[in-house]
């Protein structure tokens, strides 16, 4: 069955309070509108189409950078729903298949939903949800399985507005039915506006039917303040959670742990409390994240152990069995099987060999005020603490560093590379500087 997607991203948000497109705000390290375009991603549509108006060009850089087949279509009129609607119809001249509307302020419809919506048998079908509190949504006048009309909230009659069932605004019909239905609206409404929901008025009067299916009210979340945000955030966090420790993943302490909407945990991976994922995130089976940790746009390989207190940014690629220890900043960097780097060290752009071992204090100098450099360590190399790699620089294979050196130039494999200052010792000098700075301070004490 061919499937679009119109996905409705116009509106500012002024509760946001906000510069930015409403629908841009992130949950979970993404904006809103890619939870929606994922959502329906599981429908493997023909056509997604994204309705965008305010902050458009910020919105189809976002919505392109996620899916580059997606096309985005301008209203340059806030006029109503189905105004929003209609204008995807030039997007999808010649289309047969079903379209369902979605919106990119509401990020949880659940894609078994919107497969259940498909296989429904009726010409249309609303997506509709009885809150714990009914409010002011639109109400979904029913009768028997037939879906007659939707009624907004500011037009219902007191006897409508007592009805429980209510309507999430997500629809689903053919594309030339849906805009056919679409160009017989009007705005003869107490908002003056050009409402989607009419079509289903419209369609049963012209002898097409309606049903509605239901889902949990969690799914029709939409957000439209901070508050919201968080609340959605939170949600997401909730069912991530609890999806990961079905599937095998061990959350010390889950309330503590945040993850990206596209974060990936293999079994038996272990995670203690206080991790952070940014986007671009994937752990394999078997590892441990310890506490503090924060990761972000990095592979972590089946036995890695990482923290406490590490942080894995974007470009970072672990072998098997790496151990990144405390305090450990790595940055663009390939650290191979068995590799640790244990205590206070920065490793970036750079490429750690298999089972070398890296000092406490140790940084890649990658950085030289304008451009980056690479530092290649080989296997089994041995770098003393406190060493400063120059990059670019090279260490071969077995190679050794002591304590202290700043190397600058590539080091032979199975060398020993020292560059330290000669230590000098001056017998007595100790107890004779602190007599002089004893007495200077019993001088500054007795002048003030």
């Amino acid at each position: 069955m061919a499937v679009a997607l119109i996905i409705l991203a116009a509106g500012k948000g002024t509760r946001m309070n906000s510069e930015n497109p409403k629908v841009l705000h992130p949950i979970a390290g993404a904006p809103m509108l890619v939870h929606a375009m994922n959502a329906g991603a599981t429908l493997d549509p023909e056509h997604t189409v994204i309705v965008a108006g305010h902050g458009a060009d910020a919105v189809t850089k976002a919505a392109t950078a996620h899916d580059d087949t997606a096309k985005v279509v301008l209203q340059t009129e806030q006029l109503g729903t189905g105004h929003a609607v209609l204008q995807a119809k030039d997007s999808l001249t010649g289309f047969e298949g079903k379209a369902i509307i979605l919106y990119g302020d509401t990020p949880f419809v659940q894609p078994e939903t919107l497969q259940a919506m498909l296989d429904a048998e009726a010409d249309v079908v609303v997506l509709g949800f009885e809150p714990a509190d009914a409010g002011r949504y639109g109400r979904l006048v029913m009768d028997g399985t037939s879906l007659e009309r939707i009624v907004e909230f500011k037009d219902a009659s007191p006897i409508e507005r007592s009805l429980k069932l209510c309507n999430s605004g997500v629809i689903c019909a053919p594309a030339p039915l849906l805009f056919d239905l679409l160009d017989q609206t009007g705005n003869d409404n107490a908002s003056g506006e050009y409402y989607l929901t009419d079509v289903i008025g419209l369609a049963r009067r012209s002898g097409h039917s309606a049903t509605v299916v239901t889902c949990d009210e969690a799914e029709t979340l939409g957000v439209n303040s901070r508050a919201e945000l968080a609340a959605a955030d939170a949600l997401f966090q909730t069912r991530k959670r609890a999806e990961l420790m079905e599937d095998g993943v061990t959350l010390v302490a889950p309330e503590t742990v945040y993850f990206a909407l596209d974060t990936i945990i293999g079994r038996d991976t272990l995670i203690e409390p206080n991790v952070v994922f940014g986007p671009g995130v994937t752990v394999e089976s078997g590892a441990t994240i310890r506490a503090f940790s924060h990761l972000e746009g990095c592979h972590v390989a089946r036995g890695g152990i990482i923290g406490p207190y590490a942080r894995l940014r974007p470009g970072t690629e672990l072998a098997e069995d790496v151990r990144i220890g405390n305090f450990v900043e790595i940055k663009n960097a390939q650290i191979a099987e068995g590799a640790k780097v244990n205590h206070l060290s920065y490793i970036g752009d750079a490429g750690v060999g298999a089972k070398s071992n890296i000092g406490a204090g140790t940084i890649t100098c990658n950085y030289d005020g304008v451009m980056k450099h690479y530092t290649d360590i080989g296997s089994g190399v041995f770098i003393g603490s406190n060493t400063m790699l120059v990059a670019p620089v090279s260490i071969g294979d077995g190679a050794m560093t002591g304590s202290g050196s700043v190397i600058t130039s590539d080091v032979e494999p199975n060398a020993l590379a020292l560059s330290r200052a000669p230590q000098v010792e001056k017998p007595g000098m100790a107890s004779k500087l602190f007599d002089m700075l004893k007495a200077k301070k019993a001088r500054q004490s007795r002048g003030s």
